[in-house]
C-alpha cells in the first residue's frame, strides 16, 4: 500500500488540539499565592506499538480483523509525561492544583508532536505570567526573577537579559517579548527575547536565546537543535493549522497547510551557558514554549492586546484589536 501526500496529509495522526486554563490568586505585593491549571486534549501516546496497539491505518485496511486501537491512555510522567508535560510551575508559588482532562472520543487520530503538551503549557504560563507582571506593576524578568532560587535558572534569564539590547528604538508596531522555561522540568534551561514587527503582517526581527545544556559535547549540535526549535514553533505559532470543511481535513497541501519561510526567519543568536562540571541535559525540544509565549508577549507589547489562539495570523491579530 502506498500513501500519496494528500493522504498522509488528511489521514496521518495530528498533535491534539489543547486548551489551558490558568487562574491565580495574588498577594497584596502582586505575587501568586494559589495557581491552578486545568487542562483539556486528546492523546499524545498513538504511536505504533503504544500502549499495545498497532496504531497504523495501513493495519487496519489490510489485516482481516482490523486491530482494536487502545483507550488513549497519558505517558507516565516518569517516562517524561504527555498533556501535562511542564504543566507544574518552576516558579516559587506555595499552593499549585493541576487537573489534566484527557478527550478520548477525538474527530481525528491524535498522536505525538513535537514537545507533546509542553508546548501549549509553557505557552499559557509564559503568556500568564506576563500578564501577572504587568498587574502587580513589575517588569517581566524582574518578575520571574522573584520567584525562583535555581541559581541556573536564574542565570540563563540573566544571560539572555544581558544579550538584548536594552535601548531598543521602539517604532510604531515594534514589540519585544521574554519567556523562560525548563523542558520537561528537569532537562536542558532555556530564556530568550524575541523582537517583532506588526503591519500588515507578523514579522520575526530578532531573537536573543541563552541555553543550559549542562556538559555540551558538540556546541554545534546544540546550536542546531535549538535554532531548530526555534524556526519551528515560530511556523506553528504564527502560520501552521490543520483545516477542516464538513468533518473532513481540507489542507491536504503544502498550499494549503502554510509553513514559515526562508525570507521569514529572523537573526537567531543563541549563547551556551559554560557548564562543564555538570551532566549533559537534552535539548531537543527546549525551545518550542517559550519561543510561542515570547511572540505572544512581543505582540502584546506591540499592539496592546493579548492572543491566546493558535496560529496568530494578522486576520486574529486584527480582530483582537477590534475587539479591545
Amino acid at each position: 500500500m502506498q500513501w500519496s501526500r494528500e493522504d498522509e496529509f488528511a489521514s496521518s495522526p495530528y498533535g491534539t488540539a489543547m486548551v489551558v486554563c490558568l487562574e491565580a490568586e495574588l498577594s497584596d505585593s502582586g505575587m501568586p499565592v494559589d495557581w491552578t491549571t486545568e487542562i483539556w486534549g486528546g492523546s499524545h501516546a498513538q504511536r505504533p506499538g503504544a500502549f499495545g496497539g498497532i496504531n497504523l491505518l495501513g493495519a487496519e485496511a489490510w489485516l482481516s480483523s482490523p486491530p482494536v486501537r487502545p483507550v488513549p491512555q497519558e505517558i507516565p510522567e516518569v517516562a517524561g509525561g504527555s498533556g501535562a508535560r511542564n504543566a507544574p510551575l518552576l516558579y516559587a508559588v506555595p499552593h499549585q492544583t493541576i487537573i489534566n482532562h484527557i478527550v478520548a472520543d477525538m474527530p481525528q487520530r491524535t498522536s505525538s508532536l513535537r514537545g507533546l503538551g509542553a508546548f501549549a503549557n509553557v505557552f499559557a504560563i509564559e503568556s500568564f505570567m506576563d500578564e501577572l507582571a504587568a498587574a502587580a506593576g513589575f517588569d517581566a524578568v524582574q518578575y520571574r526573577l522573584s520567584l525562583i532560587s535555581d541559581p541556573r535558572a536564574r542565570a540563563v534569564i540573566q544571560k539572555a537579559a544581558a544579550m538584548a539590547p536594552r535601548d531598543m528604538q521602539k517604532g510604531a508596531g515594534d514589540g519585544r517579548g521574554f519567556a523562560y522555561s525548563r523542558y520537561k522540568n528537569r532537562a536542558g534551561y532555556l530564556a530568550l527575547f524575541v523582537d517583532v514587527h506588526v503591519d500588515e503582517d507578523v514579522r520575526l526581527k530578532r531573537v536573543w536565546c541563552a541555553v543550559d545544556a549542562g556538559l555540551v559535547i558538540n556546541p554545534d549540535g546544540v546550536r542546531n537543535q535549538v535554532e531548530g526549535g526555534i524556526i519551528q514553533a515560530a511556523s506553528w505559532t504564527l502560520k501552521e493549522q490543520v483545516v477542516f470543511d464538513e468533518g473532513r481535513v481540507a489542507s491536504r497541501s503544502w498550499d494549503q497547510y502554510p509553513i514559515l519561510l526562508f525570507s521569514e526567519v529572523p537573526e537567531i543568536e543563541i549563547a551556551l551557558m559554560d557548564r562543564p562540571d555538570d551532566p549533559p541535559l537534552g535539548v531537543g525540544e527546549v525551545a518550542q514554549g517559550p519561543m510561542a509565549a515570547a511572540i505572544a508577549n512581543a505582540l502584546f507589547d506591540a499592539t496592546g492586546v493579548r492572543l491566546r489562539e493558535f496560529p496568530m495570523t494578522p486576520a486574529r491579530v486584527l480582530s483582537a484589536l477590534k475587539r479591545a
